[in-house]
């Protein structure tokens, strides 16, 4: 295919002048003979639509002549209408519009522009794509078509045995009638025989048609400025020459349409996919696909695996939880943290220099309790059982996925894509193909790529570094305050219980913290999605595929640090190095490290992620379902009651809300960082799985009727797979195993407590009854002389006078042994313990 192929390139060269508004020099360029239309001369020779008023049915979806399909829309001001004082800026706008259409008018396609019912300011030009042009960029785009119907028996299904069941919950097929099968070849005109056209109205269906007239409007030119190219409607878009720019739906959502040969797709799809009340039955991803295209379908396809792979873990981790909850009253280890004449007597260690107090241990019974649900064997259980779990998932949706290429023919998808126009555009540099040994156009030599990568590595790491910054200085900020916290609290309550019990140093350094924390990822994720975005460009990637995977590799990095920096803060660094009591660890030379809390850091860890994974799903459900309601409502308020049931369609659905830039980016971003704390922390939480799977079956339904009811018809896209996303899925699973291991090694305390369960005649473990627990909590406490604090740390304040000695959470030799301080054998025993349990989990993981 040529680098821009045009019948006609319009120069459009601003002449500046001292004064504000320059004459623009109108010049044709160049002719290409693609279609056979002829070039412009002058000025004179722009060839605009002629203004119809709209005389037809309002779900019409036609020219005003009934025969000529409206394939796409835009809209525009009309700048004589505008009450502003910006004359010359009107007019350049008005003459780069007319040099589009124009252009598009001698490409082929047909124009026919209206006025709004409700707006006179506003136009809405309908672009119809004639049979002769959808079929020489058909084979520009390499489309493959139907050949002849597809006469091979389909396989026969596994639950085939079930349909008594399974019928419950497919798609009535009365509704949603299957489609046709066909073998398929990518279109060329001169054999145009051989292809299946019965009828060249429904040979090219409205999203191929869509598809198409999308291609010829991202490359008509309409400036060049300072041997720039200008073109595309995205820019125009972009610049406020046009308001918008979108296929139509089909139909009204909730009501199908008066005319007989509309075959209502949009509203059986409210109906039997987006409506609540077939949250049940199965997804219709042949519809999906055949009206929205691949790309959308190939996305709830992957939900939707997901979401059923889901169902299992669930199963499995409720059964992992209700053993913790039923097993709670046989907690030895929390009886004796809770038994006063035990946890009651045992006296702990300030956790902070000067001003914190000492503090009894059995003040943790109710946080032990709670630990003793979570951190029971049933969760080593299930972290093995995860381990296996996303290794079959993965493998299943490759198979799933390989199942799809095939049925909807994007098998060879890779070769077909096109070049983006932006790439286009730059191709000014010729160079010599390796394998072909043949001419091509590339936009910059090996060393300006080579710079250019660098550039944008250096970039994507610095930002990185700024996040990681940004979580340095929350922790940093929670060493300093909780002392304050701790100093002024008990001063402003005087000894108050209430105010003692509900505000303390924790949860005021917690609840702050996590405040300031929140204000950073915001400002950062805000910032960080347009430095994202301006990186890719300046890459320049070559297809679209390209450009979606290289921003979706940037933006995961950061959402990454963004999202899981706190809880691998909490599960592997927070309370891990802080030494003892007498020598304290310090962050430079001045924060003494932050210890777990009085329940322990797992508890701590499930905390957060039960905050964040349900925060996070209620937040986004209400503002997906919300916002865009919202904004809808107040559009059609401002329309005119008498006018709206004869308004066109076109005008409907130019009140509903753009998709986006990104379209489904943020839905797979917010999924793929739920499957990373369902895989990475579920250690620690056992029911994530059946929280993320309760809110992956809303989560369905709200996108299906966000883009049924509530946003305009997108461009329909070819995609083979799910993208960069696959890669990212695996590389989050190998990184889940090991973090589970880790979790279950380090941050809980289910290895010492087996160490000492399975050691009961080992003398350095003590006295204590065969295959029991007893006596565990002194054996995991060790003990520290006051005198050694080195005058850090003032006198008891609950009865004015000082403790002889205090425990601290450790295995270290008491004062007075010869290797005080120093850790005992039994510390070293539970590090063999917990290296041995991560090698054998990892091995047996990646193993599958």
């Amino acid at each position: 295919m040529p680098m821009m192929t045009r019948d006609v390139l319009l120069e459009m060269e601003l002449e500046e002048d001292d004064e504000e508004d320059g004459d623009i020099a109108l010049e044709n360029l160049e002719q290409t003979n693609v279609s056979g239309f002829g070039s412009l001369k002058s000025q004179q020779d722009f060839r605009t639509p002629e203004f119809e008023e709209f005389n037809g049915k309002p779900d019409s979806l036609y020219f005003n002549d009934g025969q000529r399909r409206i394939d796409f829309v835009l809209v525009y001001e009309d700048e004589s209408r505008k009450e502003t004082n910006k004359k010359g800026s009107n007019e350049k706008q008005r003459r780069k519009r007319q040099a589009y259409e124009s252009n598009l008018i001698c490409d082929g396609l047909q124009l026919e522009a209206t006025r709004s019912l409700v707006d006179d300011k506003l136009v809405f030009v309908k672009v119809h794509a004639p049979w002769e042009v959808l079929c020489t960029y058909a084979e520009i785009m390499h489309i493959k078509l139907p050949l002849k119907p597809n006469d091979l028996k389909t396989r026969s299904s596994a639950f085939d045995n079930f349909n008594w069941f399974t019928k419950l919950l497919q798609v009535d097929e009365s509704i949603i009638k299957p489609e046709q099968e066909f073998f398929t070849a990518p279109f060329e005109k001169n054999r145009m025989n051989d292809f299946y056209i019965q009828d060249r109205d429904t040979f090219f269906n409205p999203a191929t048609r869509s598809r198409i007239v999308y291609f010829i409007l991202s490359r008509i030119m309409y400036q060049v400025r300072d041997n720039v190219k200008k073109f595309g409607i995205n820019k125009l878009v972009n610049s406020g020459i046009y308001k918008a720019a979108f296929p139509l739906h089909d139909c009204n959502f909730s009501t199908p349409s008066e005319d007989l040969s509309c075959p209502n797709e949009r509203y059986l799809l409210y109906r039997e996919w987006a409506h609540p009340r077939s949250i049940y039955k199965k997804q219709p991803l042949d519809l999906i696909r055949k009206y929205y295209g691949e790309k959308i379908g190939i996305y709830f396809a992957w939900l939707g695996y997901y979401t059923q792979m889901l169902l299992l873990a669930a199963i499995v981790g409720v059964a992992c939880f209700l053993y913790g909850y039923f097993t709670e009253d046989n907690c030895t280890w929390s009886k004796e943290v809770c038994d006063p004449n035990i946890g009651g007597q045992i006296i702990m260690c300030p956790q902070c220099d000067n001003e914190c107090p000492f503090w009894s241990l059995n003040v943790t019974c109710e946080s032990s309790k709670k630990l003793c649900i979570f951190d029971s064997f049933g969760t080593l259980v299930f972290a093995v059982f995860m381990g296996v779990w996303v290794t079959l998932f993965l493998e299943f949706w490759k198979r799933r996925q390989a199942e799809l290429e095939y049925e909807w023919d994007t098998v060879e998808l890779q070769q077909e894509e096109q070049a983006r126009p932006e790439y286009e555009a730059r191709c000014t540099h010729v160079v010599i193909n390796e394998i072909t040994q043949e001419e091509e156009r590339v936009p910059f030599t090996t060393w300006g790529k080579c710079i250019r990568v660098t550039l944008c590595a250096s970039a994507v790491f610095f930002w990185i570094l700024l996040i990681i910054a940004s979580v340095i200085g929350i922790i940093v900020y929670r060493l300093s305050v909780f002392v304050i916290f701790s100093v002024n609290l008990r001063k402003i309550s005087n000894g108050t219980d209430p105010i003692q019990k509900y505000v303390t140093p924790q949860m005021a350094t917690s609840i702050t913290a996590s405040l300031i924390s929140f204000i950073i990822i915001m400002i950062l994720n805000t910032i960080y999605e347009k430095v994202a975005i301006m990186i890719t460009n300046f890459e320049l990637p070559r297809t679209q595929t390209d450009y979606e995977n290289s921003l979706t590799m940037k933006m995961f990095l950061f959402q990454f640090v963004n999202y899981y920096s706190s809880c691998f803060y909490i599960a592997f660094f927070k309370g891990k190095f802080v030494g003892y009591p007498g020598d304290p660890v310090y962050w430079l030379g001045k924060y003494r490290n932050e210890e777990c809390d009085p329940g322990g850091c797992l508890l701590e860890l499930t905390t957060q992620l039960i905050i964040i994974m349900g925060g996070k799903a209620i937040w986004n459900n209400i503002q997906e379902v919300l916002l865009p309601w919202v904004m809808n409502v107040f559009g059609r308020c401002r329309t005119v009651s008498g006018a709206e049931k004869r308004t066109p369609r076109w005008e409907q659905d130019y009140h509903l809300q753009p998709m986006g830039k990104l379209g489904l980016f943020y839905e797979y971003l917010e999924m793929i960082i739920q499957f990373g704390f369902v895989t990475l922390f579920v250690a620690s939480f056992p029911l994530a799985p059946l929280l993320a799977l309760v809110n992956n079956i809303l989560e369905i339904r709200v996108d299906a009727w966000k883009l049924t009811t509530q946003y305009r018809r997108m461009v329909p896209e070819k995609a083979q797979d799910i993208g960069a996303w696959q890669p990212i899925m695996q590389g989050i699973a190998i990184l889940a195993v090991v973090t589970n291991a880790m979790i279950i090694a380090f941050t809980s305390d289910m290895i010492p407590r087996l160490v000492y369960y399975w050691s009961f005649s080992i003398p350095p473990y003590g006295d204590h009854p065969d295959y029991s627990m007893e006596g565990y909590i002194n054996i995991s406490l060790s003990i520290f002389n006051t005198a050694d604090f080195k005058s850090r740390v003032k006198e008891n304040p609950y009865a004015g006078s000082k403790y002889d000695t205090c425990r601290y959470r450790d295995f270290r030799y008491p004062p007075g042994h010869p290797q005080e301080y120093k850790h005992n054998i039994y510390y070293w025993h539970v590090i063999a313990a917990k290296l041995a349990f991560i090698i054998v989990m990892e091995h047996q993981s990646f193993f599958q």
